[in-house]
């Protein structure tokens, strides 16, 4: 189920913008009329998509849709006005958010959804191989730290050291990280 969010304060224009966008398979849209109310929608959910268009009643967007890049793991697209466009464009690109110039193509939004879909994809492909690269680094310094109490505690030596957990972990049938934090356990305290 893809979902999106889109921040609009025409109604006419929120009507058509989710026509669109359930045409191109987002079957949840929320729709925010504000960027306060869009800013509590993010809080609360996560979306595939969140959609801008500019400008709002109290602000022009750009600050919105900048935050949102920030903040979530959304792909993030701000619809402006033609002669707006190029100036958005040169201050939100750097930040990864799509802009879109008005009135909107069709055919064009269809690849430019297409486009933000294969970039989030991507994306979520990074943060989960960052993820797993923080969770070995973590793994990596608990082992660490268990070698050195080994070596401190019993005199033995890095090798020695590196050797026993291995031998441990396969005596006993767990990972040399649960071997590692027994000896933190067990020397630290």
């Amino acid at each position: 189920m893809k979902k999106a969010l889109l921040v609009s304060h025409s109604e006419q224009s929120a009507s058509s913008l989710s026509e669109l966008l359930r045409s191109e398979g987002y079957t949840s849209i929320s729709v925010a009329g504000t960027a306060k109310t869009a800013r509590k929608l993010v809080e609360k959910d996560e979306f595939d998509l969140i959609c801008v268009n500019a400008p709002l009643n109290e602000e022009n967007g750009i600050e919105l849709s900048e935050h949102f890049a920030k903040t979530t793991r959304s792909s993030v697209v701000i619809i402006v006005p033609q002669k707006n466009a190029d100036d958005v464009n040169d201050l939100l690109t750097e930040h990864g958010v799509l802009v879109i110039a008005k009135p909107i193509n069709k055919h064009l939004f269809h690849h430019f959804l297409q486009f933000t879909d294969c970039f989030r994809m991507r994306m979520l492909c990074v943060t989960e191989e960052n993820e797993k690269l923080r969770h070995m680094v973590e793994d990596m310094k608990i082992i660490n730290r268990a070698k050195f109490l080994l070596i401190s505690c019993l005199n033995m030596s890095e090798t020695q050291a590196h050797r026993y957990l291995e031998k441990q972990a396969m005596d006993l049938r767990i990972s040399k990280l649960q071997v590692a934090k027994q000896v933190i356990q067990t020397y630290e305290n």
